[in-house]
């Protein structure tokens, strides 16, 4: 019967487990992220469960994109430490729906790993399930 119900699973959901397990931890996981419509007409990230201050959020992968004005284009992050920026890119999982918000508001900070071209959200506030997931503006 357990082989029946792991059957049953769609195949991306095995070979996520399997790839997983065999390698290690995942490159993306934002499990504890969903995106849904906003109140500003677009769509938004929203915590699937409840999240403690400190608490990893999301982890992921970027794509630096080239021929871009990142002041122009509010879809994508800033990917140095340079003043002004003028490298950007876009990243995986639920991240590229991050709102913004003041530093009040915001309740998440972004380690950004240049090298490796991958990132780390993790919560400044504690989040609950259903509340809006926001990053201050690095521009």
């Amino acid at each position: 019967m357990a082989r029946v119900a792991s059957l049953l699973r769609p195949a991306c959901v095995r070979g996520i487990a399997r790839l997983s397990s065999r390698r290690g931890r995942p490159l993306v996981d934002c499990s504890k992220v969903a995106v849904h419509a906003d109140d500003h007409g677009g769509a938004g990230a929203f915590a699937a469960c409840d999240i403690k201050k400190g608490e990893e959020v999301e982890r992921g992968i970027v794509r630096v994109l080239t021929n871009l004005d990142g002041h122009e284009n509010p879809y994508v992050f800033t990917w140095s430490d340079d003043i002004p920026n003028v490298t950007w890119a876009t990243g995986s999982g639920a991240s590229i729906f991050y709102n913004t918000g003041s530093d009040e508001a915001s309740n998440t900070h972004m380690e950004r790993d240049f090298a490796n071209g991958s990132f780390v959200i993790t919560a400044t506030k504690d989040i609950a399930a259903g509340g809006e997931v926001l990053h201050p503006d690095k521009r």
